[in-house]
C-alpha cells in the first residue's frame, strides 16, 4: 500500500464524519511522545473516544472533552505508580474493553494496546512506537541493568517469557501496523514477522526558532532510565569539565547526581516553554541513548541546535550526519553520530564538534526538522487510514452479501 506524502491532504477530515472510532492507549500517566501521537489522531479523530488500561486525572484533562475509558486495574489503590508490576494482568485488562461498537480502532502502543479484541467489522490499525521494549529488544538490559536485582528480576523473567507469547498471538488481531521509525518496523518485522509502512510521529516542529545567542552549556533531556544513557553524558562532560544541563526525571537521578562533577546541573522535569528556552540557548544536544525515534533531536533541530548521538535506532533517520570522500561537511549536516556507547568516545565527539562548532548552519538545521511537523504526520495519517478503510470494505463485500441472501 502506498501513501501520497503530499501536504494537500488528499482525504479531507470531513470524510471521516460518522465513523465510531476508538483510540486505545496503553496508559496516559503523563504527557510524552506517545501522547503526542494521541493528540494529532484527536484532531483527525474529533469525535474519538479513548481507552487506556490506567490514567490519571491530570493527563485525562489535556484530552477533554473526549470520554476516556480506563481498566479494571484503575480501581486498585496505587495502581498508577505500580502500573508496570501490574504487567502480567494488562492482557486481562485490555480484553474487557468492549469495543464492538466501533467501525475504527486505532490502538498506540509502546506498552500493551494492540491485545484489544475487535469485531470482523471493526478495521483495526495500530500504530507502534515500538514493540514492548523491555520483553524483546532490551530484555537482557533490563535484568541485568542497575534497577533490576534479586526477586524482581527472576519474577520479571517469567513475566516476561509468557508476555512475549501473548504479544506475538495478539499482533495477529491487527489489520495493519504504522511504524514511528524504519528502525521500529525491522523490530515488527522480526518480532512479529508483518510488514508496517513507516510514518513519523509528529513534533512540535512549529514552535522552534533559531536564538541569536547561544550559552555556554550542553543539554541531555529524557527519562533517567537506563537505555538512555544519560550516564554517558554525565561522565563525558565530568571529565572534560563542560557545563551539562540535564532534563528530566527517573529511576536514575539519585545515582547520576552522586557521580556528576560541578559542571553538570539537574533541572527536573520543565515546562515545554522553558524547555524551549533550553533548547534555543545550548550548543548542542548530546543524545547517547539508543531510542526508538528519538523526539528529543528533532525538538532539538527545530531551535537550529546540532546534535551529538549514538549512531543507531531511530537518530539515524533524525540526524543528518554528511561525510562525502571521507570529509565531514558541518555546514550541510545536522550534527555528529558516533559509533561507540562509552563516555570516552562521546567526549571525543564533544572535541571534534567544539573544533567545528562554528560551521554549522543553525537555518539549515531547523529547515531539517521541518519535515517531521505535526500537519506532515496528519497529512499522511488521513491518506493511510483511508486507504485501509477502503481495502477493509472490499474484503467485507462479500461477507455482507452472503450475509444479505441468507437473511432474505
Amino acid at each position: 500500500m502506498t501513501i501520497d506524502p503530499t501536504f494537500g491532504a488528499n482525504f479531507p477530515g470531513t470524510q471521516f464524519r460518522g465513523l465510531r472510532v476508538a483510540i486505545v492507549h496503553y496508559w496516559l500517566l503523563g504527557y510524552a511522545g506517545g501522547e503526542r501521537v494521541v493528540s494529532a489522531l484527536l484532531d483527525i479523530f474529533p469525535q474519538a473516544d479513548l481507552f487506556a488500561v490506567f490514567a490519571d486525572e491530570q493527563t485525562s484533562a489535556r484530552f477533554a472533552p473526549h470520554r476516556v475509558t480506563t481498566s479494571f486495574l484503575q480501581k486498585i489503590p496505587g495502581s498508577h505508580r505500580f502500573h508496570r508490576q501490574l504487567l502480567p494482568l494488562i492482557p486481562l485488562a485490555l480484553e474487557q474493553f468492549d469495543l464492538r461498537e466501533y467501525d475504527l480502532v486505532i490502538s498506540s502502543e509502546s506498552g500493551p494496546a494492540k491485545g484489544v479484541l475487535t469485531s470482523t467489522q471493526t478495521l483495526h490499525i495500530n500504530y507502534c512506537h515500538s514493540p514492548m521494549r523491555y520483553i524483546w529488544e532490551l530484555y537482557h538490559e533490563y535484568i541485568n541493568g542497575k534497577d533490576m536485582a534479586g526477586l524482581t528480576r527472576k519474577v520479571f523473567m517469567g513475566v516476561s517469557h509468557y508476555m512475549r507469547m501473548w504479544d506475538l498471538a495478539s499482533a495477529a488481531r491487527v489489520d495493519f501496523f504504522v511504524a514511528n521509525s524504519n528502525n521500529v518496523a525491522a523490530r515488527i518485522r522480526k518480532n512479529y514477522r508483518r510488514d508496517a509502512v513507516v510514518i513519523h510521529p509528529p513534533v512540535n516542529v512549529a514552535g522552534g526558532y533559531v536564538s541569536d545567542a547561544v550559552d555556554d552549556y550542553y543539554l541531555a533531556v529524557g527519562r533517567l532510565v537506563d537505555y538512555k544513557r544519560m550516564d554517558l553524558a554525565v561522565e563525558a562532560c565530568t571529565r572534560l569539565g563542560r557545563p551539562l544541563r540535564v532534563v528530566g526525571d527517573g529511576p536514575q537521578y539519585k545515582r547520576l547526581r552522586q557521580s556528576a562533577g560541578p559542571s553538570v546541573q539537574f533541572l527536573g522535569e520543565l515546562t515545554d516553554i522553558d524547555l524551549s528556552e533550553q533548547y534555543a540557548h545550548c550548543r548542542a544536544l548530546l543524545f547517547p541513548g539508543k531510542d526508538d525515534f528519538g523526539i528529543v533531536p528533532v525538538e532539538a533541530q527545530a531551535f537550529g541546535r546540532p546534535v551529538l548521538a549514538f549512531g543507531r535506532g531511530g537518530a539515524l533517520e533524525t540526524v543528518k550526519s554528511v561525510s562525502l570522500d571521507d570529509v565531514f561537511h558541518p555546514e550541510i549536516s545536522t550534527g555528529i553520530l558516533f559509533n561507540a556507547q562509552n563516555s570516552e568516545t562521546l567526549a571525543n565527539t564533544i572535541l571534534e564538534f567544539e573544533s567545528i562548532e562554528s560551521e554549522f548552519s543553525p537555518e539549515a538545521i531547523r529547515c531539517h526538522a521541518q519535515q517531521f511537523d505535526v500537519r506532515n504526520f496528519q497529512s499522511r495519517m488521513k491518506n493511510f487510514i483511508s486507504a485501509c478503510l477502503e481495502e477493509h470494505r472490499e474484503l467485507l463485500e462479500p461477507v455482507e452479501q452472503m450475509t444479505s441472501l441468507s437473511a432474505g
